[in-house]
């Protein structure tokens, strides 16, 4: 087993292909009604970390804490208060196909067929290619997506997992230099989500894609990641600590869950969460304005330490 030097040292020495330069975002204060008030309410703050190419790097931390803030602002989609984001050499100022998105909720255009999803983003993302070479570059990601035969599906045709591996086909297709993950596989049941984190393995190991996701579930983490970013609860949250992964790949589950360093990498999350939890703890409900962030998702009140077998 390489130990944490051995991986580090092979991190260095890769390009960059993500810079979060002390990040922090602020949303206005609403009174009971909704309306903005001078105040300001600060999600997180000073977030500071790099994101090597081939790297795959996950973030935990209770609702609120902004992950996923921080993704949509890594994605073009909102603006940070104060530092930025920068991808390639140039900070983000604007959604791209330099990073693409997979939702939790598929987002993929229902009037469309799954080969006509993924083909829409390789069109855009090679505007000169001939159609015949649209069209094969399309039906490779189809195929190691396993979506061969469902090609002239619409959405509302297919399962979960289905739909979840054309969004996963549509990000991979254009190779992005960051792949941005927000909680993709939450809406899957259990057992279809272990097959689709298998297939996510095998893509990002093949394509050797830069790979940032937002989860609540520890073993998914574990199992997917080269490093683990653990938040501290908002407001005002920050960047408590980046673990490493020390477990040999190509991982599978059976081999993760017998490794010592696994069970030491979940006891140390799960101490973390549930310590930041116990001191979250509301003492009793007030009346007043929210300070929620509008656009922080707020899908699951604890992060989630079921296992992936």
């Amino acid at each position: 087993m390489q130990n944490n030097n051995d991986h580090s040292n092979e991190r260095d020495n890769r390009a960059l292909a993500m810079r979060v330069d002390h990040a922090a975002k602020d949303f206005p204060v609403l009174t009971s009604n909704g309306s903005p008030t001078n105040e300001t309410f600060c999600v997180f703050e000073d977030v500071n970390f790099d994101v090597h190419e081939g790297e795959f790097l996950s973030m935990i931390g209770h609702s609120g804490c902004g992950k996923s803030t921080l993704l949509n602002i890594m994605a073009g989609f909102d603006r940070p208060s104060r530092g930025g984001i920068v991808v390639d050499g140039k900070e983000v100022t604007a959604p791209g196909l330099d990073r693409m998105v997979v939702f939790q909720s598929f987002a993929l255009m229902p009037w469309l067929t799954c080969f006509v999803n993924v083909r829409v983003a390789v069109r855009s993302a090679h505007p000169d290619w001939t159609k015949d070479q649209i069209n094969a570059h399309t039906q490779k990601y189809i195929d190691m997506m396993g979506l061969t035969g469902a090609e002239s599906k619409r959405p509302s045709m297919l399962s979960g997992g289905m739909r979840q591996r054309v969004g996963l086909a549509r990000a991979f297709c254009v190779e992005p230099k960051v792949l941005l993950l927000d909680e993709p596989f939450a809406q899957i049941d259990a057992l279809t989500r272990g097959v689709i984190q298998d297939e996510l393995m095998r893509m990002w190991e093949v394509t050797n894609s830069t790979v940032f996701m937002v989860t609540h579930d520890v073993d998914e983490a574990i199992l997917l990641s080269d490093r683990i970013a653990l938040m501290s609860n908002g407001p005002n949250a920050k960047l408590a600590e980046i673990i490493e992964v020390n477990i040999p790949r190509p991982r599978t589950r059976q081999q993760m869950i017998d490794s010592p360093e696994y069970t030491r990498i979940r006891n140390h999350i799960l101490h973390f969460l549930i310590s930041h939890q116990m001191a979250a703890e509301p003492s009793g409900s007030e009346e007043g304005g929210s300070t929620e962030p509008p656009d922080e998702d707020a899908k699951s009140q604890q992060p989630s330490a079921s296992a992936v077998v």
